[in-house]
Parts: structure tokens; sequence; C-alpha cells
């Protein structure tokens, strides 16, 4: 029997499986691998999976794929490209300590800030800037506009007003005083409203100060997560933008806290960490 080797890592609690796309034999179904693969129950059990190829030349050092549980394919995840660097720096392929990983979605550059004992990390990653245009994001509006701003979406009897933003994957986020026990609930309904033509990512944000906010997330095609770089990220810039806070955030959600600051020159830069929990093989 043959085997894919991967190393399972995680952000804040948001894993994410690493595979060489070596690894992979050419007639493997990458989408059917990330559902039996990502099973909780089932499988290893990630967040998604994150696939690495090296690159000779051109504009960027590795391509990342990212695929979702459910086998959709991301345009980014910030824990999970930040996983897959950490991937890199273990497996010692590659030394520098900047490096350019290839998305869907462009280039996106990564700083090591700090390492502890081998296998544990700290990233600054410059992930590009973020989308407003409701056509962008995309948030189906009446007419298009450049921003989409306490946008009325009625899910199970309660209308919630969603301000959206595209950060490398679309982002809806609902501003709240406390958060909703059943936020869950109104999270799944959410994601897949008609008003997101490619699903959204749910992100619930109270604003604790002008400086931090504590967020809860449902992501899209995963479902609720301990953390995520692109929430955390769209979820800052909003903040910022709807002038609830300054440009440099430091969000809160119960895998950990993620520094996001939104640049003067428009560039996002997250700060955050990648932790190794264990490497293995999968049966093929």
């Amino acid at each position: 029997m043959s085997a894919i080797a991967f190393c399972k890592f995680h952000g804040f609690g948001n894993d994410y499986i690493v595979i060489e796309s070596t690894d992979i034999p050419d007639d493997t179904d990458r989408a059917d691998l990330s559902r039996a693969i990502c099973d909780r129950h089932k499988g290893a059990g990630a967040d998604g999976i994150a696939v690495l190829t090296r690159l000779e030349d051109g504009e960027a050092d590795f391509h990342c794929e990212i695929i979702n549980p459910d086998g959709s394919y991301a345009g980014f995840s910030g824990n999970g490209t930040r996983c897959a660097v950490a991937y890199l720096y273990f497996k010692e392929l590659w030394q520098s300590p900047e490096l350019r990983l290839l998305m869907r979605t462009g280039v996106k550059k990564f700083s090591m800030i700090g390492s502890g004992p081998r296998g544990h990390y700290q990233f600054e990653a410059e992930i590009g800037k973020p989308a407003f245009h409701s056509d962008l994001v995309p948030v189906a509006t009446r007419e298009p506009a450049e921003s989409v701003v306490d946008h009325p979406v009625t899910v199970l009897k309660r209308t919630f007003l969603v301000s959206g933003v595209n950060v490398g994957n679309p982002v809806a986020c609902i501003f709240v005083n406390e958060f909703d026990p059943e936020w869950r609930i109104y999270g799944r309904e959410l994601e897949t409203h008609p008003a997101f033509p490619e699903k959204a990512n749910i992100v619930f944000v109270k604003v604790l100060d002008r400086e931090n906010i504590e967020i809860r997330i449902w992501e899209r095609a995963a479902g609720e997560t301990a953390a995520s770089g692109t929430c955390a990220s769209g979820a800052a810039v909003l903040s910022s933008f709807t002038d609830r806070t300054e440009r440099n955030v430091s969000v809160r959600s119960a895998g950990g806290t993620t520094k996001v600051q939104w640049q003067n020159d428009n560039e996002i830069l997250i700060t955050g960490s990648a932790d190794l929990a264990y490497c293995g093989e999968w049966p093929i």
C-alpha cells in the first residue's frame, strides 16, 4: 500500500494538512483527498489542506493551493498559507527569512519574525489590498456599490446589517454589542444566502476599543473555526473602514490573537503563529 506524506500545522487552532504536490499521485482527485483526510471522525481532521509546489523561476518561490474540507478551492487562507510556509522551514526546504507564495489571488509575501522549538514559528505576511466594491466582494446589491456597509440580509426571520470586503476571500461582518448564543446557526444560514453569490465567511465582530476587537467565525466551506487569517483581516479592515477602530488592530478569536495592520499604502499586514501538530502518512 502506498501513502501520501503530510504534516499538520495549526495557526491559533485553525489547522491545515500540508502536502507536497510531488507526493500526490497524478491520478489522485485532490478534492476527494481533501474531503477524506480533513474528516474529523474518519480522517486526520483539518480545516483544509495546503498543497505546495516549488517554482523554479518567476514572481514566487512556491505555489500553494488551498482546498477546503468540502473539496472546494479557496483563493487564499491566512492561516493555511502560514502553515504551509512553516512546513517549508520545518522540512528545511527553505532557509531565507523571506518567502514569496503564489496563490490563486496573487503573490503573498512572508517574513519569519520569530521561532521557538523546531516546528513553531511566527510570521508577518503581506497579503494584498482589500476590495470593497459590491461586485468584487461579491455581495448582490440592488445597484452596484463602491462599498457595502450595513446591508440588510434576512435569515430565519431576523435581519442582520452586513458589511463586506474581499481580502482574498469574501468576508461578511456583522458588528454586535454581544455575541448571540446562537451565532453559529445564523452563521450557517448567512454563509449560503443568495446575497453572497460565492458564499462568504461570516464574522461576528465585537469592538472592544480603538485597537482591539473580538470575533466569532463561521468560515466558508469549513464551518466554525477557532481562528482565520482572512476573517481576522476582513474584520480589522472593516472596523477601521467604518471608523470603529484605528488601522492597527489586535483581533481576538477563540484560538488566539492575530495582529492586523491596514497600512497607508492599502496593503494588509498580518502577524501570527504556525505550530506543528504532527506528521504522518495517509494511505491510498
